[in-house]
C-alpha cells in the first residue's frame, strides 16, 4: 500500500539510482529506429544549478524522455565546459589561501592544481542536473579539454589559418585590467550608474575665440582624440566641417569631420572621436582614415603617448587631472548629471577598457555567410520563428571574432613562432617543428604562443567534437546534425550562431535542425533575479522543500511563448498540491482494488462512464503528444494537469462511486480494470514532466514489474478507443453541474445547503439525460430534487446552460434582496478599484518613469479586477426577484 503521504526525500535519491543502475539512460541501437539527439549545452565546470539551468535542462529532460518512450534511439549528450577565466579564477583563489601565487608556481604547476581542482570540485553541477531528474547518458560525459575534443580544436584553428579564416591582427577588444585579457561580450556586464558628462571647448585652428564644444563621459580618453565628428545635417557646425580644432592639453591640430554616428540630439551635437578607446570611434576612425592612438598599458594607466605629467596615472586619477587643467584653461563650458551604462568584467567587477592590441581572431562576416543561407532555407528553424529576425540582425553586423586570452587555463592556442617572428600553425608541435625546419632549411627551435582560446571556441564544435570527430565514427554518423538544441535568447549570437557556422564549414550541415529558445525566468513580479536585488531564488531548495517534480512541472506550466516565467514560491506549493493530488487518487485506486491487469481491453467496456474515460484518455495523449513536438511545453502541463485534476479526480472518480460499491459484480470490476488502466495511462504521460512521483507510483501499483516506467512505451490510441456519444453525453453532464456549482459559488451558497431547481426549454434527449443521471447531478450539485417545467418560477436564480434555463429555487434559502444588495455593493467597490488602476496607466509620468515590470503588473490587477466585475454582474443578472 502506498504511503499517506508522497515524501520526495525518501524517493527521488532511490529512484534515480534505479535508473542508473538499469542503464535506463543509455544510448540504445534499436535497428529500425530514428535517432534523436540533444546536445545538452555544456555548463560551466565551476557552476551550480541555477533556476536558467533547471528550466533549461527540464525542457530538455521532456523531450528525451517523450521520445525515448517514442521508442527512438536517443542520445542526450552530456559534458561541462572548462569555463577557462571562471575555473582560473577559482583556482587562484584557492592556492591564495594556502598562501600560494600563481606566478611563483609557473604555469606547468599551476595547470595540474586546476586539473586537480576539476577531479575533485569540477562534477558538483553534474549531480546537481541528477537531482533536477535528467536523463543523459552519462556514460558519454565530455569535458571541452578531453583529449579528443582537445584535437578537434586544434584541427579546427589549423585548417580554419591555413584557409585566412583566423588571422591575427591588432584591434579594440575588451580588456579586463584586473584578470589581464582580453574577454568576450557575454563576459561584460552593462551596469547602470549615476555619472557626469562634460562639456569640454574645443579651439577651432586659426579662427580666434571659435570653439567646437564637445560632450564626453570619459575624459581620461581625450589625450587619444584623432577628430572631433558632428552629424552631416547639423546645421550648427556646417560651416566647421573640414576645418581643425585644438586639442587642449596635447596641443595637437585634429580634424571636424562629418559623420552620421554624432547624435544632434544627444550632449552638444559634437564628439570626440579616440578610436584607440571606444568601439563605435574605432569604426568612424575606420571610415575616415583616422591615426589610432593608444593611450593605456595592460593596467589601464597613461603610457608614453600622452604629455609627461600625465604618464603612468591611473585611468580615473587622470579623469581627476584632466578635469582640473581643462578648467583652469578656461575651457570647461559646463558639466552634467547624466545616467548612464558602464561595462563591467562580470568576474573581475571592474570596468572594462576598450584597448588596442594584438590577437587572434576569426573571419566571422565570411564565416556567417553559409550560416544566414542556411536559416534563410529553412535548414535550421528557429522557435519560436520570430528569434530568426534577432539572430540576422546580429549576423549582418557581425564583427571580427577575438578568440585569444591571456590567461593559462584552457586550449593552449597551435601557434608557435620561429627567432624571425614566422608563425606556424599546426595540429601538435611535431608538425609546426616539421614545417620549420622545412621553412628554416635547419632545425629551429620554435616558441609557443602563450595564449589560450575563448571557451566558446571550443563550444563551438561541441555538437561533432563530442561524437569523436575527427573520426569518421558510428555515433558522428547516426546522430549528426541532431534534431534539436534548447537554449534561452542570450546566447543565441554567443554559442548558438558561432556553432552553426563551425558545423557548416566543418561538417558541411547545420548542428541542429531546430533550435528551441525559451525564455528567462524572473521573480514573481517579472524582475530579473540577482544577487544585488535579493530576489534570488535557489532551486535546490525549492527541490528540498517541495520535490523536484514540483519544480519542474512548475517551470513547464508557466513557459508560454513570447513571455518570460514569472516564478513565485507559491506556484510550486500548489504544483507540489498536484503532486498530492496524484498521489491520493493513486492510495483510492489501491484502497477500492483496482489492480492492474496488461490483458485488460478498455475498449471493450460497456458503461458509458467508463467509455467516456477512456475517450477524454486517448484525446488527451494526442493533444500532449502534439505540444511536445511542437515546443508547446505549457500547453502540454496544463492539459495533463486539467486532466488529471479534473477530468480523472473531480469528475470520473466520484461518477464511479457508485459503481465501486454496486452489487453487480460485472459494472464494478469493469470499473476497477478501467480505473487501473486510466492511472497507468496517467503515469506514462505525466512522467517526462514529473518523472519520480510517476515512476514511483507505477513501482507500488506493480504496471511495470519487467522494467521502469521510463523504460515503457508512450501510449498510443487509434480512432477505436474514440466513443463519441460518450464523449458528447457525458461532457453535456459535466458542463451541466458546473454551471450550477458556479452559480452556487457566486452566490455564495454553502454546499451544505441544498434547494429544488426546475429546468426549463429542455428537449427529450435532456430529459433522458438528467434522467438517467439523476442522482449523480443531485450528489455533485448539491441539489434537493430536479423537475421538468414550462416556465420560469418567481424568486428563483436564473442560470442559462445552452438551449436550457436551469431556475434554482434559492429564495427558502437565502435572502434575495439583501443577495442583490451585496452584489450591488461589490460591483461598486471594484469599479473604485478599476478607475484607481485606470488613473495610473492613464498617466504619461507613470508610465514613463515606473518600471516596465510595475506598469504591466497593473495591467494585470486592472484585467483580473475587470474578470471579477463580470462574475459579480452576470450573478446579478441572473436574480429575478418575486413580483
Amino acid at each position: 500500500m502506498l504511503d499517506k503521504s508522497y515524501q520526495p526525500k525518501k524517493v527521488e535519491k532511490r529512484v534515480y539510482e534505479g535508473w542508473e543502475k538499469s542503464e535506463a539512460f543509455s544510448l540504445t541501437n534499436k535497428p529500425k529506429a530514428d535517432p534523436y539527439c540533444i546536445m545538452m549545452p555544456p555548463p560551466n565546470v565551476t557552476g551550480s544549478l541555477h533556476m536558467g539551468h533547471a528550466l533549461t535542462f527540464t525542457i530538455q529532460d521532456i523531450l528525451v524522455r517523450y521520445y525515448r518512450m517514442q521508442g527512438r534511439n536517443v542520445l542526450w549528450q552530456p559534458g561541462t565546459d572548462h569555463a577557462g577565466i571562471a575555473t582560473q579564477i577559482v583556482v587562484e583563489k584557492e592556492l591564495e589561501k594556502k598562501g600560494i601565487n600563481k606566478i611563483d608556481l609557473g604555469r606547468e604547476e599551476f595547470l595540474k592544481k586546476v586539473w586537480e581542482w576539476k577531479e575533485d570540485s569540477g562534477g558538483k553541477i553534474l549531480n546537481q542536473l541528477r537531482r533536477l531528474g535528467a536523463s543523459p547518458d552519462w556514460s558519454r560525459t565530455r569535458f571541452t579539454m578531453d583529449e579528443g575534443l582537445s584535437l578537434a580544436v586544434n584541427k579546427v584553428f589549423a585548417d580554419l589559418y591555413k584557409k585566412k579564416l583566423i588571422y591575427r591582427d591588432k584591434r579594440l577588444v575588451n580588456w579586463d585590467p584586473k584578470l589581464q585579457t582580453a574577454i568576450s561580450d557575454l563576459e561584460v556586464e552593462q551596469k547602470e550608474q549615476k555619472g557626469k558628462m562634460w562639456h569640454f571647448k574645443y579651439p577651432v585652428l586659426n579662427q580666434k575665440d571659435t570653439f567646437i564644444v564637445v560632450a564626453t563621459t570619459r575624459p581620461e580618453t581625450m589625450l587619444g582624440d584623432t577628430a572631433v565628428a558632428v552629424h552631416p545635417k547639423d546645421k550648427r557646425y556646417t560651416s566647421l566641417i573640414g576645418k581643425f580644432c585644438i586639442l587642449p592639453i596635447v596641443e595637437r591640430n585634429i580634424p571636424i569631420i562629418a559623420d552620421e554616428y554624432a547624435d544632434p540630439e544627444k550632449g552638444s551635437g559634437a564628439v570626440k572621436i579616440t578610436p584607440g578607446h571606444d568601439f563605435n570611434d574605432f569604426d568612424v576612425g575606420r571610415r575616415h582614415d583616422l591615426e589610432i592612438i593608444n593611450i593605456f598599458d595592460r593596467f589601464a594607466k597613461l603610457n608614453k603617448n600622452v604629455p609627461e605629467k600625465f604618464v603612468g596615472l591611473g585611468r580615473f586619477k587622470a579623469r581627476e587631472k584632466i578635469l582640473e587643467t581643462i578648467e583652469e584653461m578656461g575651457l570647461l563650458d559646463k558639466e552634467e548629471e547624466n545616467l548612464m551604462f558602464v561595462p563591467h568584467g562580470d568576474r573581475s567587477g571592474v570596468i572594462v577598457e576598450p584597448w588596442m592590441t594584438d590577437q587572434w581572431f576569426v573571419n566571422a562576416e565570411k564565416l556567417s555567410k553559409s550560416a544566414i543561407s542556411a536559416v534563410k532555407r529553412g535548414d535550421l528553424k528557429f522557435v519560436p520563428k520570430n528569434w530568426e529576425k534577432t539572430f540576422f540582425e546580429w549576423m549582418d553586423n557581425i564583427q571580427p571574432w577575438c578568440i585569444s586570452r591571456q590567461i593559462w587555463w584552457g586550449h593552449q592556442i597551435p601557434a608557435w613562432y620561429g627567432p624571425d617572428g614566422k608563425i606556424f600553425v599546426a595540429v601538435d608541435e611535431k608538425t609546426a617543428l616539421e614545417e620549420a625546419n622545412h621553412f628554416y632549411k635547419k632545425k629551429t627551435p620554435l616558441t609557443r604562443d602563450a595564449d589560450v582560446l575563448d571557451t566558446w571556441f571550443s563550444s563551438s564544435l561541441w555538437p561533432f567534437s563530442t561524437l569523436g570527430w575527427p573520426d569518421k565514427t558510428a555515433e558522428l554518423k547516426k546522430y549528426y546534425p541532431t534534431n534539436v538544441l534548447v537554449t534561452g535568447f542570450d546566447i543565441i549570437f554567443f554559442w548558438v550562431a558561432r556553432m552553426l557556422m563551425m558545423g557548416l564549414h566543418v561538417m558541411k550541415k547545420p548542428p541542429f535542425q531546430e533550435v528551441f529558445v525559451h525564455a528567462l525566468v524572473r521573480d514573481e513580479k517579472g524582475q530579473k533575479m540577482s544577487k544585488s536585488k535579493g530576489n534570488v531564488i535557489d532551486p535546490l531548495k525549492l527541490i528540498e522543500e517541495y520535490g523536484t517534480d514540483a519544480l519542474r512541472f512548475t517551470l513547464t506550466a508557466l513557459l508560454a511563448p513570447g513571455r518570460d516565467v514569472k516564478l513565485s514560491v507559491s506556484r510550486i506549493a500548489g504544483y507540489r498540491n498536484f503532486v498530492t493530488k496524484l498521489w491520493n487518487a493513486s492510495r483510492f485506486c489501491q484502497m477500492n482494488n483496482c489492480e492492474y491487469d496488461g490483458a485488460f481491453d478498455p475498449r471493450e467496456c460497456k458503461e458509458k462512464i467508463n467509455k467516456w474515460i477512456v475517450n477524454e484518455v486517448a484525446s488527451t495523449e494526442r493533444k500532449i503528444s502534439s505540444y511536445i513536438e511542437s515546443y508547446k511545453f505549457h500547453e502540454a502541463a496544463n492539459n495533463i494537469y486539467r486532466f488529471v485534476w479534473g477530468t480523472f479526480c473531480d469528475w470520473y472518480l466520484e461518477f464511479t462511486k457508485k459503481l465501486l460499491v454496486e452489487k453487480n459484480d460485472k459494472a464494478q470490476k469493469e470499473t476497477q480494470l478501467t480505473i487501473s488502466w486510466v492511472l497507468n495511462r496517467i503515469m506514462l504521460l505525466l512522467h517526462p514532466f514529473m518523472p519520480y512521483v510517476t515512476e514511483e507510483i507505477s513501482y507500488q501499483m506493480k504496471f511495470n514489474k519487467a522494467s521502469h516506467l521510463i523504460l515503457s512505451e508512450w501510449p498510443k490510441f487509434d480512432k477505436s478507443y474514440f466513443f463519441s456519444d460518450e464523449e458528447a453525453e457525458i461532457n453535456w453532464l459535466v458542463k451541466c453541474i458546473s454551471t450550477i456549482r458556479s452559480a452556487r459559488s457566486e452566490m455564495q451558497i454553502a454546499n451544505d445547503i441544498q434547494f429544488p431547481i426546475e429546468i426549463c426549454g429542455a428537449d427529450q434527449k435532456s430529459k433522458d439525460i438528467i434522467s438517467t443521471h439523476l442522482d449523480i447531478i443531485k450528489n455533485l450539485a448539491r441539489i434537493e430534487s430536479i423537475a421538468f417545467s414550462k416556465n420560469i418560477p418567481e424568486g428563483a436564480l436564473q442560470v442559462v446552460f445552452g438551449k436550457l434555463t436551469l431556475a434554482l429555487k434559492i429564495s427558502s434559502t437565502i435572502d434575495v434582496s439583501k443577495e442583490k444588495q451585496r452584489l450591488n455593493e461589490e460591483i461598486k467597490k471594484i469599479n473604485s478599484e478599476i478607475e484607481i488602476f485606470d488613473s495610473k496607466l492613464r498617466n504619461k509620468d507613470f508610465l514613463d518613469k515606473a518600471p516596465m515590470e510595475i506598469v504591466n503588473e497593473q495591467k494585470e490587477k486592472k484585467d483580473r479586477a475587470l474578470a471579477t466585475k463580470k462574475k459579480l454582474v452576470d450573478a446579478l443578472d441572473r436574480i429575478k426577484l418575486p413580483k
